[in-house]
């Protein structure tokens, strides 16, 4: 028995841990006020859906986060150079996010949707840059698989707690300041990452990272290594499973995607306050997370990772198409189950694909394979749901705007179903070579 296992909640309140959970604070209390929690304060100043859909696409800088990730694991930022390499980045990226929001809250919807627009792309730049290096941090600093998954619960329970704060909290907040002031609060409570990030200890194991002489520092195959290196590693690791496992990975969180931009609109036709919707969400809401988070790592454990993640996949499923139930039936009750639900599966999902792609990663590359595999499941994703809106919209003439949104829900769960056969045949593959390795 594993000194985890002997003490599974003291563990939990070590320093490492805690410095984790306000890491993954920090990752996740920009990515909401970037994407559905500005759709609300857009759709209480009329914005249209079709803008609403299209501004979402902000969201594409985590997708291609993979793209910049070779530099943060090649080179340390000079001026923060005392820090590490990993946390010399890691706080860079905290100061970029923690003064774009304090810029979108001062300039609002109300002047120029452009203006916010650019301003939300280089909060969500910053902090898809934070992503990448708090991800590395917690890979690199785990000392064995035990470890890793307290970590990956510390920084998933974490990351949802922020989620709470920027969906539901917000929106108490933004009923009694206004949203501006609201925003410019939230960058501010960037300074949690920040002091964790100066809290933490560099990784011994990011000395993992390929180090080149420094007369080759600029030599192509230096060059071409940070990109090429990742890949190659990736693909010799995992043979002919690694293309069905990026396309499994890319589909896994269609529905939650897609649904995404449309959950508060919904609210705001249907005539939920934010005081409704904030208290559902950190009462029923909040709960569900936790559980979903518990259960999560509990199938890890005992399903392995893909069987987990079948079982995640299908409850997201569940919780995505429960939305068509409500433009029609829209009390606190059946609006609090329906949330519950929802949270549940995408808490739920969320950590049984984090836990097996990181178990994907190779150290020596960790910053840029666990970008490119964490980019991989949201390339279809954010490029969907920049369509939804314009789906909605035009659905609405011909069926009305309670059936469009019945109808939009529905099938954005289904779409769901593709990456659980993907799954299953990744399952089939890996007994079939148990069976041939005997």
């Amino acid at each position: 028995m594993t000194q985890t296992a002997r003490r599974p909640f003291a563990v939990y309140f070590e320093r490492q841990n805690l410095i984790m959970l306000a890491l993954g604070f920090s990752s996740g209390l920009p990515f909401m006020l970037v994407a559905n929690t500005l759709g609300l304060w857009m759709s209480e100043e009329n914005v249209t859906l079709t803008n609403i859909g299209y501004m979402s696409w902000v969201g594409l800088a985590y997708s291609f986060k993979f793209v910049w990730a070779p530099l943060i694991d090649r080179f340390t930022v000079w001026p923060l150079s005392k820090l590490g390499h990993r946390r010399s980045w890691m706080l860079l990226a905290q100061i970029t996010v923690c003064l774009g929001l304090a810029a979108m809250g001062h300039i609002g919807v109300g002047h120029s949707l452009a203006f916010l627009a650019a301003l939300a792309v280089v909060v969500a730049f910053g902090s898809a840059s934070q992503d990448i290096v708090v991800d590395a941090w917690r890979i690199e600093s785990a000392r064995n698989a035990d470890e890793l998954a307290v970590f990956t619960s510390a920084y998933t329970f974490g990351y949802r707690v922020a989620l709470l704060a920027s969906e539901a909290i917000i929106l108490l907040i933004a009923t009694r300041i206004g949203w501006n002031a609201s925003y410019i609060l939230y960058g501010g409570l960037m300074a949690i990452g920040a002091t964790a990030c100066l809290l933490a200890v560099e990784p011994k194991r990011a000395a993992a990272t390929p180090k080149i002489l420094e007369a080759q520092r600029w030599s192509l195959r230096s060059l071409a290594d940070p990109v090429i290196g990742p890949i190659l590693t990736f693909v010799k690791t995992h043979g002919t499973s690694a293309v069905l496992m990026l396309v499994a990975i890319s589909l896994f969180h269609l529905p939650n995607f897609m649904m995404g931009p449309m959950a508060n609109p919904l609210y705001h036709y249907i005539g939920l306050t934010k005081d409704t919707i904030g208290t559902v969400r950190g009462t029923f809401g909040l709960v569900a997370v936790f559980a979903g988070v518990g259960v999560g790592g509990y199938l890890c454990l005992k399903l392995g990772h893909i069987w987990a993640l079948v079982v995640g996949g299908t409850a997201q499923i569940l919780g995505t198409m429960a939305y068509a139930i409500l433009p029609f039936h829209h009390d606190p009750a059946t609006f609090a189950i329906i949330m519950a639900a929802d949270n549940f599966g995408i808490a739920v999902a969320g950590v049984t694909l984090v836990t097996y792609i990181s178990s994907l990663t190779s150290f020596g590359y960790t910053a840029t394979q666990y970008a490119l595999l964490s980019s991989t499941y949201t390339w279809v994703g954010k490029l969907m749901k920049g369509t939804s809106g314009k789906i909605v919209d035009g659905l609405t003439p011909f069926v009305g705007r309670e059936d469009a949104f019945a109808l939009f829900f529905t099938g954005a769960g289904l779409i769901g179903i593709p990456a659980i056969v993907l799954f299953l045949v990744l399952a089939s593959q890996r007994r079939q070579n148990a069976a041939l390795s005997k």
